[in-house]
């Protein structure tokens, strides 16, 4: 029985992987663990999982070395406007690698953030079609704002700027309104800050009675810092709100979903004020004017908002048709080249064995006998001399089909 050593056991394995992919390949992967460590190195866990049962189908171990992740994280994230953390559905370019001790794992050489932002706005655009199928939407949209708004539930960190600036405004107005404020303090940004918004949302409904609107203000940030308010539990919350929701959430270009699925949604905590300092204006004048600014300004942003939502759905479901055929003919182009390579070095093994079993055939004893060779022993022991007989001595010959005995003369 042929059998070799654990070591040349994975050296085959290393050389074949060496072989079957002498470049880097690229791979889409969710990162469902990630550390640095003091060298500076990135060592993470990638994942796949069915998109339908959520099971796990693929999982491996990466790494990306410290002169790599240097440049790779805050191109990243510059590129993206998101942290490279876990959760992230991620494009990455890899080398294949297997070591004798350590096993099989990936070298991630480079990083594609454009398939990142191509996932983030799928998920985006997934939880408002959700949003518009479960048809609520609209709801808080719908709700009619009340002709005097001045019993203000706000929605802040209470030591954020953006809070001061909207409570300086509304009381540094040379029209001296009067408006009643409560502060109901939440967490605004960050991985808590769903779960607080959503329990100040619960604490105003508890005392809804006492309020016109409900104003959710921030002051700006990072693209990071505002990813919570694109969550689907604080949309379906908002969204279903009893009491029109006012945004003012300080960002210059991106909509948030908490934006679309509000009553009215402006720029900035200070242009909250303006605007519920503007409304107050327009009652002072007549309330039937006031109905009818409010209704063109709704129907108006309404308009805005579908037009802007069609807009992207067109431009997304073109982006990802046009990805999907291009990552498709890559993936063909791949597996093509794959089948080649296993092919021919499967075809390269055979031959090593077939001229193995020929040299191996060749140096048997049967063969040389077959071909006029004999063998000859005396007492057992082959003679390869006619120094080591002498006269008299019995000696036996072997030949190909069987042996004689023979005297020495």
């Amino acid at each position: 029985m042929n059998s070799i050593t654990l070591s040349e056991l994975t050296s085959q394995i290393q050389q074949t992987i060496r072989l079957g992919f002498d470049a880097p390949v690229w791979i889409r992967a969710e990162i469902s663990e990630m550390r640095d460590n003091a060298g500076g190195h990135c060592y993470l866990e990638l994942i796949e999982k069915d998109s339908d049962s959520d099971a796990l189908l693929a999982k491996t171990k990466a790494s990306i070395w410290a002169n790599t992740y240097r440049m790779l994280k805050p191109y990243f994230e510059s590129s993206t406007g998101q942290t490279l953390r876990s959760g992230l559905n991620v494009l990455v370019s890899v080398t294949v690698e297997f070591h004798g001790v350590y096993g099989f794992s990936l070298n991630i050489r480079d990083i594609d953030p454009t398939f990142t932002i191509g996932e983030m706005a799928a998920r985006r655009m997934q939880i408002i079609r959700q949003l518009e199928a479960d048809g609520i939407a609209d709801m808080n949209k719908q709700l009619r704002l009340p002709q005097l708004i001045q019993r203000l539930a706000i929605i802040s960190s209470p030591t954020a700027a953006g809070y001061g600036d909207f409570c300086d405004q509304l009381q540094n107005d040379p029209s001296h309104f009067a408006f009643y404020n409560k502060l109901f303090p939440a967490v605004m940004q960050g991985e808590q800050a769903e779960a607080s918004i959503i329990s100040a949302l619960e604490k105003i409904y508890e005392k809804i009675d006492l309020f016109d609107v409900v104003v959710i203000i921030r002051g700006g940030g990072a693209t990071t810092d505002l990813a919570c308010f694109d969550s689907y539990e604080l949309a379906l919350n908002c969204a279903q709100f009893p009491l029109p929701i006012i945004a003012g959430i300080g960002h210059q270009r991106d909509v948030s979903i908490l934006d679309m699925v509000a009553h009215t949604s402006v720029k900035t905590p200070t242009a909250v004020a303006e605007f519920l300092i503007y409304n107050l204006q327009l009652a002072e004048n007549t309330v039937l004017d006031i109905f009818a600014d409010i209704r063109f300004l709704i129907k108006n942003r309404i308009e805005n908002e579908l037009r802007f939502v069609d807009q992207t759905q067109l431009r997304i479901k073109q982006t990802l048709r046009s990805w999907v055929v291009q990552k498709n003919h890559m993936l063909d182009r791949q597996r093509s080249r794959l089948q080649s390579n296993i092919r021919m070095q499967l075809l390269k093994q055979n031959n090593k064995l077939v001229l193995l079993e020929k040299n191996i055939e060749t140096h048997l004893p049967s063969f040389l006998l077959k071909h006029g060779y004999t063998i000859t022993t005396l007492n057992g022991k082959r003679i390869t001399s006619a120094k080591q007989v002498k006269s008299g001595d019995k000696i036996c010959t072997f030949v190909h089909d069987g042996d004689f005995k023979s005297e020495v003369v």
